[in-house]
C-alpha cells in the first residue's frame, strides 16, 4: 500500500499509486481524517482520475466536521471488501463438494496466491490480471493453464457476489481470455484401443479397465463416470443416466454389450452408492497415475511433442466421437450422445463423416472428365 503523505490542508493526505496511471503519470488518491465521537475516522475522498483534488478533499472534510458538530448523520462507512484468500477458502469448500477442485487448488497455490492473496477483492483490477496473464505466459505456461487461472478468479468473484460476501465488480470481465488451440485430433485405431484395454485388464484390479471401457463405448467424461450411482443405471433398458454433466443438462448414454456385462458385476447395493468409488468409498477425483504409466509403457506418446496429439484419458471420449463420425452418424445424433450444448463442439468431427460433400466432390471430378473427353473428340 502506498504511504500517505500530508498535504497543505490539515487532515488531508495523498497516496501516490504504484499501479494506476493517469496521462503517463502515477494517479493520486486523497484521504481525509477527522474525529467522530472521540474516534479518529479515515475516509477515502477519491482519485485525481475521478476528478478529486486537495481542495475538494478539504471541502469534503470540512462538511464532515460540520455535520458531526450539528448532529447530522454522516454517510455510512462502507463495509470493507473481503480479502481474496478468504473468498477463495469459502469457494474451495463449496467446490470440493460440488465440482471437484484438485486442479484449481494447485493453480491457485502456484499462480494466484503469491500475487493476490493479501489483496482485498475491490483492489484487484483488470490491469492486475492482464499483468498476471502476461507473466504466466513468460513463465512458459500453456494458454489453457493461464485461462484456467483467470476462470478460477472469475468463479471466486461470482460465488462471492451470489453469497453476498462481496459487493462490487468482477475484474475478469475486463480481461481478454487466451485463445486456445487445443483441439485434439488424435484418436485410437481399433487395434490400439484393443491393445490398451487388454493391458488394463491385466492389472491387479479392473477399475481402470472398466472406467476406460465406459469412456470408449459410451463417450462419458471422467467426472461423469466418477459421479455415477446405482440410481443412474437402468440395466433392464441398457441406459445410463448422466445427471451431473458438464453442460448441466441431463442426458442418457446407451450400454454396449461389453459395458452391460461389466456394470452387472459392479452395481452397488444402495441406490445412492457410487459405481466407481475410491478405496474409502468416496468419489474419485483424478485418473490413477497407473494409466499414464501404461500409456508410456505401450509407447503411445513416443516422439509426440504436440500436446494435442498426446494420448490422455480424454482420448477415449474423442475416439468414441470419431468412430461415430466415421460410421456416418449425423451431427445431431452425435451432439446428443456426447452431451454437447450446441453443434459447434460436435462440428469438429464433421470432416470424418462420409457425407454428401465428399460425394459432391467426386461427382464434380466425374463431370469434368466427361466434358474433357467430349472436347478432345471434337478437336480430333
Amino acid at each position: 500500500m502506498a504511504v500517505r503523505e500530508r498535504t497543505k490542508y490539515p487532515g488531508v493526505y495523498k497516496r501516490i499509486s504504484t499501479e494506476k496511471m493517469l496521462n503517463g503519470k502515477p494517479d493520486i488518491c486523497f484521504d481525509i481524517t477527522y474525529k467522530l465521537e472521540g474516534k479518529k475516522i479515515w475516509e477515502k475522498a477519491g482519485w485525481v482520475s475521478e476528478g478529486y483534488s486537495e481542495k475538494l478533499a478539504n471541502d469534503i472534510r470540512a462538511e464532515r466536521i460540520r455535520s458531526a458538530r450539528h448532529g447530522i448523520d454522516l454517510p455510512k462507512q462502507k463495509k470493507k471488501a473481503p480479502f481474496l484468500k478468504d473468498a477463495w477458502e469459502k469457494y474451495k469448500t463449496w467446490a470440493e463438494v460440488n465440482k471437484g477442485v484438485s486442479g484449481d487448488i494447485s493453480r491457485y497455490n502456484h499462480h494466484i496466491k503469491p500475487r493476490f492473496e493479501d489483496k482485498r477483492m475491490n483492489d484487484i483490477t483488470a490491469f492486475d490480471l492482464e499483468r498476471m496473464k502476461s507473466e504466466l505466459f513468460k513463465e512458459g505456461l500453456a494458454p489453457a493453464t493461464v485461462k484456467h487461472c483467470l476462470v478460477i478468479i472469475r468463479q471466486v468473484y461470482n460465488k462471492a457476489l451470489s453469497w453476498g460476501i462481496y459487493q462490487g465488480g468482477n475484474p475478469v470481465k475486463g480481461v481478454k481470455m487466451p485463445i486456445l488451440q487445443n483441439r485434439r485430433t488424435r484418436f485410437f485405431s481399433h487395434e490400439e484401443a484393443h491393445i490398451l484395454l487388454e493391458r488394463l485388464k491385466s492389472m491387479q484390479t479392473l477399475d481402470l479397465h472398466d472406467i476406460s471401457l465406459l469412456a470408449l463405448h459410451c463417450g462419458l467424461r471422467s467426472n461423469e463416470i466418477f459421479s455415477l450411482k446405482k440410481n443412474d443405471i437402468d440395466m433392464q433398458n441398457g441406459i445410463i443416466r448422466i445427471t451431473d454433466p458438464k453442460n448441466k443438462t441431463t442426458r442418457h448414454a446407451y450400454m454396449t454389450g461389453a459395458v452391460k456385462v461389466m456394470l452387472q458385476e459392479r452395481i452397488p447395493e444402495k441406490p445412492e452408492d457410487l459405481v466407481f468409488p475410491d478405496r474409502n468409498g468416496n468419489k474419485i477425483v483424478n485418473i490413477s497415475k497407473s494409466f499414464f504409466r501404461i500409456i508410456k509403457e505401450l509407447g503411445f506418446n513416443d516422439g509426440v511433442t504436440d500436446r494435442r496429439q498426446m494420448v490422455t484419458f480424454y482420448t477415449f471420449r474423442h475416439t468414441f466421437a470419431s468412430w461415430l463420425a466415421i460410421q456416418g452418424e449425423s451431427l445431431p445424433t452425435m451432439k446428443e450422445l456426447l452431451g454437447h450444448k450446441s453443434t459447434v463442439m460436435t462440428e469438429r468431427y464433421a470432416h470424418l463423416i462420409p457425407d454428401h460433400k465428399r460425394a459432391a466432390t467426386a461427382r464434380l471430378e466425374e463431370a469434368f472428365n466427361k466434358k474433357s473427353k467430349k472436347v478432345k473428340k471434337i478437336k480430333e
